[in-house]
């Protein structure tokens, strides 16, 4: 494995924002009568594209609706959310940012999401310099866990999979990049523990311990990271 970049997903793996989703999901679909729990919200819904999951929603609540309208309120939402705050970066992400551009890594972002969140972290967080391309669910035609995002940032990177090395903390996004070829380490979080990690090539407690991982794969020395 020759790594030239890392891969990051966005919510939940650079942002803490899955909460946040939930309960923008959670009150919208209130407004319809229908109550979502944090449990099922985490069993169907975290780390889904938001398409996918107005669709799921429409039919298991059986909504007299087309998923759009639903797509459309949770755009509007968010983008409601984001214009007064921004989403929290995870623990640890801006030292192991820092340690792997130090590396000399490329580093992208790789999301299912749509681009708004991403700009508002990047804008918020002061990250305009970090990262060398960013790939959202705006960008392609099938979103994860299909691997047209990262099959897109490899092409943008002009790199083949094994010089790429992703992180994600939900199963569809390890079954994103392991069909694009691409090595994942998996990073869970409350609302992904119980995914389907099996196609990752190692799941790490938080992106400390991943990124020592990295260092490993780079067989650097004195590399140790923060507690993260």
């Amino acid at each position: 494995m020759t790594i030239k970049a890392i891969l990051f997903d966005h919510d939940g793996t650079l942002v803490d924002s899955e909460g946040i989703h939930f309960r923008i999901w959670a009150k919208i679909l209130a407004t319809f009568g229908v109550f979502l729990s944090e449990q099922q919200y985490k069993d169907h819904y975290a780390g889904i594209p938001t398409m996918t999951n107005a669709t799921d929603m429409v039919a298991r609540f059986s909504l007299p609706m087309d998923p759009g309208v639903l797509v459309n309120a949770k755009g509007v939402a968010t983008r409601d959310f984001l214009a007064r705050e921004s989403f929290p970066l995870m623990p640890g992400i801006r030292e192991s940012l820092v340690l792997l551009q130090g590396w000399g890594l490329l580093l992208a972002v790789v999301t299912g999401a749509s681009r708004d969140g991403v700009d508002s972290t990047i804008r918020s967080q002061g990250l305009d310099t970090t990262f060398s391309t960013i790939v959202s669910g705006d960008d392609v035609d099938k979103s994860k866990p299909a691997p047209d995002c990262y099959q897109l940032a490899m092409g943008r990177l002009n790199l083949v999979p094994h010089e790429c090395l992703a992180v994600e903390d939900t199963g569809h996004g390890v079954a994103a990049a392991a069909a694009a070829g691409i090595a994942c380490l998996a990073v869970p979080t409350q609302m992904s523990d119980h995914h389907d990690f099996k196609r990752a090539a190692g799941v790490f407690r938080n992106i400390g311990a991943a990124t020592e991982r990295i260092a490993g794969y780079l067989k650097l020395e004195n590399s140790t990271f923060g507690a993260g």
